[in-house]
Parts: structure tokens; sequence; C-alpha cells
């Protein structure tokens, strides 16, 4: 494998990866290691979000993730079949409840779906979002680390990223969490499938955009 490979898991075995943990592990989700992928089947009521304007807190979405420590760069490719409003699937990385980032296209039923970022510090969550004209059943996220700066990218081929957000991440601690999440703040029953996650070190001649 080469040296700069943290974990890559494209779901073509009969057990995951086992470095990967789960937080918060939905009741349904499979293994389809014949076809490469992941499915994730959401409970209900499920979310990640911190006090910002809504007035609640939840901490109880599904994520898959190994700790990493440094810089790195997290990749993932999901394909969602959302049914009701908010349902989500992409990239998370957290050092707390209190202090994480994830991305995704959140759906909006009868409106233009929205492709954000959140970020949390201290407690209180930030939502950045763009409407996303796309069609979203498949979309590629990535996140790079460099030092306390997060670049979030997204692509519709793998291939060609657009940014979606700079953000930063107040807490320092060694190790963070990094992976893949999903979840339905409302209803139940969304199906997300995830073909593989990658995780590389950087260096300091690695681009953010390239």
């Amino acid at each position: 494998m080469n040296d700069s490979i943290i974990l890559i898991e494209k779901f073509n075995n009969t057990e995951i990866e086992k470095n990967l943990v789960w937080l918060s592990p939905p009741k349904e989700w499979k293994l389809n290691y014949k076809d490469s992928n992941l499915v994730i089947k959401t409970d209900k009521q499920t979310d990640f979000w911190q006090k910002t304007h809504y007035g609640f807190q939840a901490d109880n979405g599904h994520f898959l993730y190994c700790e990493v420590e440094g810089d790195f760069r997290v990749t993932t490719k999901v394909k969602s079949n959302p049914e009701n409003r908010y349902d989500q699937a992409g990239l998370m990385v957290r050092f707390s409840s209190d202090t994480w980032l994830k991305t995704s296209v959140e759906y909006i039923p009868d409106d233009n779906s929205k492709l954000g970022v959140v970020v949390t510090n201290q407690g209180y969550s930030d939502w950045s979002s763009q409407e996303f004209l796309e069609e979203q059943s498949s979309l590629y996220y990535r996140i790079t680390r460099r030092e306390d700066n997060y670049y979030v990218d997204y692509s519709l081929n793998g291939m060609s990223w657009s940014q979606i957000r700079i953000a930063h991440l107040a807490e320092k601690t060694e190790s963070i969490m990094v992976g893949i999440y999903a979840c339905s703040p409302q209803g139940e029953g969304y199906e997300a499938e995830f073909d593989f996650i990658k995780i590389e070190n950087i260096t300091n001649d690695t681009k953010v955009y390239s």
C-alpha cells in the first residue's frame, strides 16, 4: 500500500475494515461486498446539530470513522435515495460533540436541495449552503485538513473539484475522528450507498486544490 494511504475501504470484502468504528450505528445497514458498497438506512430523527437557530441539540446521526492524526485528505462517493426533508449523507470530521464539521446535500422535497457544510465550534453550529441544481443521486465529497484549517470540496465525477467552504475548528487534540455519515432529522428509511472511504496523509507540498 502507498505510504501516504492511511485507510482505503472499498466495501468489497465480507467485513468492514477493522479500524472503522461506528458512532450511533443505524439499526439497518448492509455491506454489499459483491457490488462494493455500504448501504446505510437511517433511523428516524437522527441528526448532528448544536443549539443555533433551531433551539435544539442533536448528536445521534450515524457516523462510521477511524481516528487520524496530522494533516489528511478524506474522500468518498455516495449515492442518495432521499425520501424526507433534510435527509443527508456525506463526510464528517469530529473532535467531540461540541467541535465537528460535516458536508452533504440536504434534501428539500418541494424546492432545490442544499449543498453545504455545517461547522460546529464551542457547542454552536452554523450552516453555509447553496442551492444544488445538479442531479444528486451520485456525488463525491472530500475534506482536506492542513493544521487547524479544513477545505471542503465536491465533485460530480471525482476528477474536477469545486470548493464549498474553508473553515477552522477550534479544538486541539492529537487525533480526530474522520469518516462518512448519514442521518434523517425528520423521517426515516433514507438509504445512502457509499462506494468507498479513502484517507490519505498530506504534506506541505500537497496542493489543496488538485
